[in-house]
C-alpha cells in the first residue's frame, strides 16, 4: 500500500510539471544593440535637404547638377546607408579618401566635418533627436566628397591646363555615372572604371617614400669640385656624396669611406642615368647639383608630374608614338608594348615644342624647307644683307615676296635643315618630326636646341617602322632611293597613328628606377605655384 501511494505521488507531480512546461511563455532574445538612436529605418531623404545642404557647404554648390542627377535617379533614396547604418560602401570610400590624404599630403579634399560625424555614427555617439540630421549630413557630405575625390584624383586639379602650355584635351570624368557604379556594383575603388594612368600610381607609391626620406634627409650641402672625382680618387667630400647617393638609392650599397670605390661609380652611373646627366662614373660639379636638390622639391615634383598624368586621355588605340620633351626621348609602342626608344632634339627656351597631341598621316621624302617667316626675318634676311650668296649657297631658292619680306625654301640635299625625310601630323603649331644633317648633337645630354620641331635621332628607323605594312614595297634601299630626290615625295599611311607631345620631369622607367629631368620650359614652376600657393 505504501509503494502504490508513492507511485501516485510521482506520477502526480509528473503531470503537474508537464503542465507547467505547456504553460511556459516562449523565450524572447532581444538584441540590446538596436535602439531608437541606433536604427536605421528611415533610408528616403526629401530633394529640398539638397538645396538647404549647399546653402551650408558652398564648396560643393559646383556640383549641384550631379547632386540632383544622382539623388533623382535614385528617387532619393539613401546611398552610403542601409538598414544597419553606414553601409560598406561608405567605410570603403571613406578609407580609400584617408589613404590618399595621408599618402599624398593632399589636404584640400580633407573635410573636417565629415570626419566628425563618420565617428559619430561609428561611436553611436548622437542623440535620438539629431539622428536625422546626422544621417543627412553625413549622407550628403559622403556624395560631395566622392565628387570632389573622384574630380581631383582622376580628373585633376581644377586649374586651367592651357594656362600652363598643355593643348591635350584633359581626360573628362563623369562622377554622377561613376559614383552610380560604385555604389550599384559594390566595388571598393572607382578605378575599376576610370583607370588610372600607370605612371600616376608608380609615382603616388613613392610619394610617401620621399617623405619619409626627407625626415632622414641632411642639410648640409655639397661643395662644388674643382675637377670630377674618379675612381681611385679619396676625399673628405665623397663621404657626403656616399651617404646622399645612399639615401636615393639604398638597394646599392656604400660604405662611409672617402675612398671611390666600385660601388660608388655603380652608385654613381645609375643617379647619372635617373637624371639624364652624361653617363661616365665621374662625379662633377652637374651631379653634385642634382645631388643638392632638396627633398621637399622632389617631393613637389613627383605630385607636379601625377597632376599631368591625371590629364591624360585614355589610350584608346594600342599603337601610338610618345615623346617627352624634357626627356629629349620619343618612345614608339605597338599593340600596347614599346616597340623602340629614339633621342630627339627639341625646341629651346626661346623657341619651345609645344604639348599637344594629333595623328600622324603622312612621310615625305627628299622635303622642301618652307622657311618660317619669323626665320626669314631674324635670321635669313640679315645673312642675306652680309652675303649675297647666302640663298645660292645654302642652296635655297626665293619663291616669291610678302610685301617686302621674301618668300624662302630650301631645296632638297644633304643640307637641308630638315635632313632627308620628315613625318608630318597636320596641326595649328606647325610642329612635326624631321631629320637633320647636324647629327652631332645627338651626343649632347641637354637637346633642347630646336626652333620648335623634334628633330629625330634615327630618322630612316621610324620610316621603316610606320611603312612596315608595306614593307615588299618600301624596303631599306627603297627608303634609301626616296630620301636622296631631287623633288619631294609624300607617302601617306594607311591608317594614323597617334602621337603625343609631352612634358613629363618626373617618371619611372622600364627598369623601375625614379627619372628626374630638369624643367627646361620652366613649366613646373608655374604648375608648382598655382598647386601648391595654399
Amino acid at each position: 500500500m505504501r509503494k502504490l501511494t508513492i507511485f501516485l505521488c510521482l506520477v502526480a507531480l509528473f503531470f503537474q510539471g508537464c503542465d507547467r512546461l505547456k504553460k511556459k511563455k516562449p523565450l524572447v532574445i532581444r538584441d540590446t544593440t538596436i535602439t531608437e538612436t541606433t536604427s536605421f529605418n528611415t533610408l528616403f531623404f526629401d530633394s529640398s535637404v539638397i538645396n538647404t545642404f549647399l546653402n551650408r557647404y558652398p564648396e560643393f554648390a559646383s556640383y549641384k547638377q550631379q547632386f540632383i542627377d544622382f539623388y533623382t535617379q535614385r528617387n532619393f533614396e539613401l546611398a552610403w546607408f542601409d538598414s544597419a547604418g553606414l553601409s560598406e560602401q561608405a567605410h570603403n570610400f571613406y578609407n580609400l579618401q584617408s589613404n590618399y590624404i595621408g599618402n599624398i599630403g593632399d589636404s584640400t579634399i580633407y573635410n573636417n566635418i565629415l570626419e566628425k560625424l563618420y565617428d559619430s555614427l561609428n561611436l553611436k555617439t548622437f542623440t535620438p533627436s539629431s539622428k536625422d540630421l546626422v544621417i543627412a549630413n553625413t549622407e550628403l557630405l559622403l556624395t560631395g566628397q566622392f565628387f570632389k575625390y573622384a574630380s581631383k584624383v582622376y580628373g585633376g586639379s581644377d586649374i586651367d591646363a592651357a594656362e600652363l602650355g598643355w593643348f591635350i584635351p584633359r581626360k573628362k570624368i563623369d562622377v554622377t555615372a561613376l559614383l552610380d557604379t560604385m555604389i550599384n556594383k559594390k566595388v571598393a575603388t572607382p578605378e575599376q572604371y576610370v583607370p588610372l594612368n600607370d605612371q600616376y600610381k608608380k609615382l603616388e607609391a613613392l610619394v610617401p617614400i620621399y617623405v619619409d626620406k626627407q625626415k632622414q634627409e641632411s642639410t648640409d650641402t655639397i661643395l662644388f669640385v674643382s675637377k670630377p672625382l674618379r675612381s681611385g680618387d679619396s676625399a673628405d667630400i665623397i663621404v657626403q656624396i656616399k651617404r646622399r647617393l645612399y639615401l636615393l638609392q639604398p638597394d646599392i650599397p656604400l660604405d662611409s669611406s672617402g675612398n671611390f670605390d666600385t660601388s660608388l661609380v655603380k652608385a654613381t652611373k645609375r643617379f647619372q642615368r635617373s637624371m639624364g646627366l652624361y653617363v661616365d662614373g665621374a662625379i662633377g660639379n652637374r651631379m653634385i647639383a642634382e645631388l643638392n636638390v632638396p627633398l621637399e622639391k622632389r617631393i613637389q615634383q613627383l605630385l607636379v608630374n601625377m597632376e599631368r598624368m591625371r590629364w591624360m586621355p585614355p589610350e584608346n588605340d594600342s599603337n601610338y608614338i610618345v615623346v617627352n620633351i624634357p626627356e629629349y626621348k620619343m618612345h614608339v609602342y605597338d599593340s600596347g608594348r614599346l616597340a623602340f626608344d629614339m633621342n630627339v632634339i627639341v625646341g629651346s627656351a626661346i623657341n619651345s615644342t609645344v604639348i599637344f597631341n594629333g595623328n600622324l598621316k603622312y612621310v615625305v621624302f627628299s622635303p622642301y624647307w618652307n622657311v618660317p617667316e619669323s626665320i626669314v626675318k631674324k635670321e635669313i634676311m640679315p645673312a642675306m644683307a652680309k652675303d649675297k650668296n647666302y640663298i645660292a649657297k645654302n642652296e635655297m631658292e626665293i619663291t616669291g615676296y610678302s610685301g617686302k619680306i621674301p618668300i624662302v625654301r630650301q631645296k632638297p640635299g644633304n643640307k637641308n635643315s630638315l635632313g632627308l625625310v620628315k613625318f608630318l601630323f597636320p596641326n595649328n603649331y606647325n610642329i612635326y618630326f624631321h631629320d637633320t644633317p647636324n647629327r652631332n648633337l645627338f651626343s649632347q645630354s641637354s637637346r633642347s636646341l630646336s626652333h620648335g620641331c623634334i628633330r629625330l635621332g634615327e630618322p630612316k628607323k621610324f620610316a621603316q617602322y610606320l611603312l612596315r605594312e608595306d614593307s615588299a614595297i618600301w624596303n631599306s634601299n627603297k627608303i634609301d632611293s626616296a630620301m636622296h630626290l631631287a623633288k619631294e615625295k609624300w607617302v601617306g599611311l594607311k591608317k594614323t597613328i597617334p602621337v603625343f607631345l609631352v612634358y613629363f620631369t618626373a617618371w619611372v622607367d622600364k627598369n623601375g628606377v625614379l627619372n628626374f629631368r630638369k624643367d627646361i620650359y620652366g613649366h613646373d614652376e608655374k604648375m608648382a605655384a598655382k598647386l601648391f600657393s595654399k
